[in-house]
């Protein structure tokens, strides 16, 4: 099997997760635990981008640091042009019930790219690092790092007053509510959207240890003759 062909299943992997997230990133889980509304916290995506962090851990850990980077540039391009795409191909396809400005297209799309590539490269250094440290602990404290940067990054891009210069607001998000959708202290949605988001992401990024842990003792294990 030739180097490049070795990198396919990533390659793909990693497109496949990116793609979906950014579709279900539109669609809020519609439910209620208690007094919770889950729409105010959660979309669907928040289960399926943190993926991502599984991919280049793996990359990383079977073909090294430069490989992973590569993976993570593709995933980058990938995540832009999806963010681009998917709302239009949504709308027209009536799986969106609202039609988004270019200019809000494009201000989702740079928050998207920017917080992918950021936070997965700081995933990558943070895993080989930790990694001639403790290897064991390296995908659970690299996937928290670019966790924690790549929620910052993108809700506050996305949605935050600040980089209003970026591109069209959204007015729902901006809207104050209880925090959370359950505390006393209100806040603009946008902030419980980021910490629903990152609670989710915290807790798959455990839970991914398992597979993690399976895939890498299978490359790990020596080939019968």
């Amino acid at each position: 099997m030739s180097r490049a062909t070795s990198y396919t299943p990533y390659i793909f992997a990693m497109t496949l997760v990116v793609v979906i997230s950014n579709f279900l990133v539109q669609f809020p889980i519609h439910g209620q635990v208690g007094a919770l509304q889950l729409a105010d916290v959660l979309t669907w995506g928040a289960f399926a981008y943190p993926l991502a962090f599984l991919v280049t851990d793996l990359v990383n850990r079977i073909h090294g640091p430069k490989t992973a980077r590569r993976i993570v540039f593709i995933g980058f391009a990938v995540a832009v042009t999806a963010s681009i795409i998917a709302p239009k191909l949504l709308y027209a396809t009536g799986w969106l019930e609202f039609e988004m400005t270019a200019s809000r297209i494009a201000r989702i799309a740079i928050a998207s790219g920017t917080a992918f590539l950021i936070a997965q490269l700081l995933d990558v250094t943070v895993f080989n690092w930790l990694r001639k440290q403790d290897w064991w602990r390296a995908p659970v404290f690299g996937s928290l790092s670019g966790s924690i940067v790549d929620t910052t990054i993108f809700f506050s891009v996305a949605f935050a007053p600040v980089f209003g210069f970026v591109g069209a607001g959204e007015p729902f998000a901006l809207e104050n509510s209880p925090l959370l959708g359950l505390m006393a202290m209100e806040a603009p949605r946008w902030v419980s959207w980021a910490l629903g988001d990152f609670l989710v992401k915290l807790a798959i990024a455990v839970v991914a240890l398992i597979p993690y842990r399976l895939i890498v003792a299978s490359y790990s294990r020596p080939t019968l003759a």
